[in-house]
């Protein structure tokens, strides 16, 4: 904890070199993708969180912390992807936000995760409507397609999104994940066939279940 809090202030300062160098104690400390992304990165966003929330900090500083921890994923995964010898299992993965949700970190880290295990992965980001998403993946022929939202009301949007995202004749694996998945139900919203993941251990344990790749009938 002590450690994600030293990494929020970093963030909020926006200093990307001591943020960084942060990071590389960690894994010089043999700390893997899973630890530092849930244990310190994810910790430190959700403590930044709580100080908006409070009104601690101004929206200013949050987006400031973002965009430093934006670019410390970025550096992080380049460096994974240099120093790894990763084999592509020839599946592929794409990753967005609903539409209007911003938050896109945690699906961040996701993809990062899903590339670890050698999948071919594509990051859409926040805020994408459906529509688009449904084109691209047409196109592309995901096996699995990762949606995120963080904000309540954004729940309403997970219903056509899935329904018409399983229904695609590339038939990918929906994923639905996000923080409030570990504080409320979303079910309903979904199929059999959906899997809804409350954090990145879940994802990391479907990967390691999955490492061959995933069928939509796969409830597991």
């Amino acid at each position: 904890m002590d450690k994600a809090i030293e990494l929020s202030q970093l963030l909020l300062d926006g200093d990307q070199d001591a943020s960084w160098e942060l990071l590389e104690d960690e894994v010089e400390a043999s700390k893997d993708s899973l630890y530092i992304y849930e244990n310190i990165i994810t910790t430190a966003m959700r403590h930044i969180g709580h100080l908006w929330e409070t009104n601690k900090i101004t929206v200013a500083d949050e987006h400031l912390a973002t965009s430093t921890c934006d670019y410390i994923l970025a550096r992080y995964s380049w460096q994974k992807g240099r120093d790894m010898q990763i084999s592509s299992i020839g599946k592929k993965a794409m990753f967005l936000c609903v539409e209007n949700e911003q938050h896109y970190l945690g699906l961040k880290m996701a993809s990062q995760l899903f590339s670890e295990y050698g999948w071919e992965t594509k990051f859409h980001g926040p805020n994408l409507p459906l529509e688009y998403i449904k084109k691209a993946a047409e196109e592309w022929k995901p096996d699995a397609i990762c949606l995120s939202f963080s904000i309540l009301y954004h729940a309403e949007q997970l219903r056509p999104y899935i329904k018409e995202l399983e229904e695609l004749p590339c038939r990918p694996a929906v994923i639905v994940g996000g923080r409030l998945l570990s504080q409320y139900e979303f079910d309903r919203y979904g199929s059999e066939q959906t899997l809804f993941l409350k954090n990145l251990k879940d994802i990391n344990d479907w990967l390691d279940r999955h490492q061959h790749g995933v069928k939509t009938n796969v409830g597991s």
